[in-house]
């Protein structure tokens, strides 16, 4: 009986000891753990750093995110941010830090300028350990408010001293700052710095006497450029009118000379009309229409006897030409006549028909006898 229960008090010391050695063992195993891992989160890389060996110092191979397992005793993890950091230094208490931290620099006539400026930027993981090993900071705000703003201030007033304080506050402001921005790469991407943007967050400040000078230099300038406008306002006025008046006077000359034109084709077409009728009438045309209109009736005299029918003397026409020349000089009126009403229409030239001969000169009407001689009173 006392055997067996020393035998079941035996079983019951080894469990427990066992129990406890495994615990410690997981303790151990736990402390190792924890204390030779580390997590690097998105946005880090983390740089190992060695404390012992040859190779002691900062790595040169960032290492990636994610759990890293090293050696404590001889090694070290430094977790480096590579987000986007934003800083500004105003002067204002209500951005970044309540103290002024705004920058200042000068023109070329030494004039000082003050301004509030924004800064985004990054580091690049590769260049990660690089930035470490020389500063021996993975703090980026302790950064930015140290080595990146002393070299952001040297450069604005690298670029601004060769700028007049005018050209600053005015029409050259933008490329300034993009001249700061490029030699600030230039300057800070060697060791790892990526700047995103670089801006002025508020007005330039100046002393207010050189603020008043510019302003009054600008108003100037805004008149000068009024006047010209108005200038050119009332130039422009003017050679609208001049156009306008131009223009209605050279209507109103040309309705004159059509009028004129006018007048002169009615002239000219009466003209040729007349002649035209003056070289168409012969002495046997005459005859013909006088027989034509002639009611059979002789006229009588006071008498009472009746006169003789009427002859036309040919001669007496005065067409001062012959019989020839005259049909010669009525045939090429005709023509052209025919020729004008052709261009005038648009239409095809049509073959111009000969004017029809005069009509054949009737023969003279027997002259009816002669009345008797009345006796004159008294005759014997």
């Amino acid at each position: 009986m006392a055997t067996q229960y020393r035998s079941d008090n035996g079983s019951v010391f080894r469990l427990i000891r066992n129990v406890v050695l495994l615990g410690i063992i997981l303790f151990v195993v736990l402390i190792v753990g924890c204390s030779t891992t580390t997590r690097v989160d998105a946005g880090h890389v983390g740089i190992r750093v060695r404390l012992a060996g040859s190779d002691r110092g900062v790595q040169d191979t960032p290492v990636v995110t994610g759990w890293v397992i090293y050696n404590p005793i001889s090694e070290q993890i430094v977790i480096f941010p590579t987000s986007v950091q934003n800083v500004i230094w105003s002067a204002s208490q209500h951005e970044g830090r309540p103290v002024d931290e705004s920058i200042t620099f000068s023109s070329s006539e030494g004039v000082n300028v003050n301004a509030d400026v924004g800064l985004s930027f990054h580091i690049d993981p590769a260049l990660a350990p690089k930035l470490y090993g020389r500063f021996r900071e993975n703090d980026m705000l302790a950064l930015a408010d140290g080595y990146v703003r002393n070299t952001v201030r040297e450069a604005f007033n690298d670029v601004a001293s060769k700028l007049p304080v005018q050209d600053v506050y005015g029409p050259l402001k933008s490329k300034m700052l993009n001249d700061v921005t490029q030699k600030c790469r230039d300057v800070l991407g060697k060791d790892g710095f990526v700047i995103d943007q670089l801006t002025l967050t508020g007005a330039l400040r100046l002393p207010q006497n050189v603020a008043d000078a510019i302003n009054r230099a600008m108003e100037a300038t805004q008149n000068a450029i009024q006047s010209e406008n108005r200038v050119r306002q009332v130039k422009a006025e003017a050679e609208q009118a001049i156009t306008k008046a131009t223009g209605a006077a050279e209507a109103q000359r040309q309705e004159a000379e059509g009028h004129a034109d006018a007048l002169l084709i009615n002239a000219r077409a009466e003209a040729k009309a007349n002649e035209i009728i003056r070289l168409s009438m012969t002495a046997a045309v005459l005859q013909y229409r006088s027989i034509e209109h002639w009611d059979g009736k002789l006229p009588t005299y006071n008498g009472g006897g009746a006169l003789p029918m009427l002859t036309i003397d040919a001669t007496k026409l005065g067409t001062g030409m012959d019989e020839a020349a005259r049909e010669k000089r009525l045939a090429e009126l005709l023509a052209e006549d025919a020729a004008s009403d052709t261009r005038a229409k648009g239409a095809i030239a049509v073959p111009v028909v000969p004017a029809a001969p005069p009509p054949p000169e009737p023969a003279a009407p027997a002259a009816p006898p002669a009345p008797p001689k009345a006796a004159r009173p008294g005759a014997k």
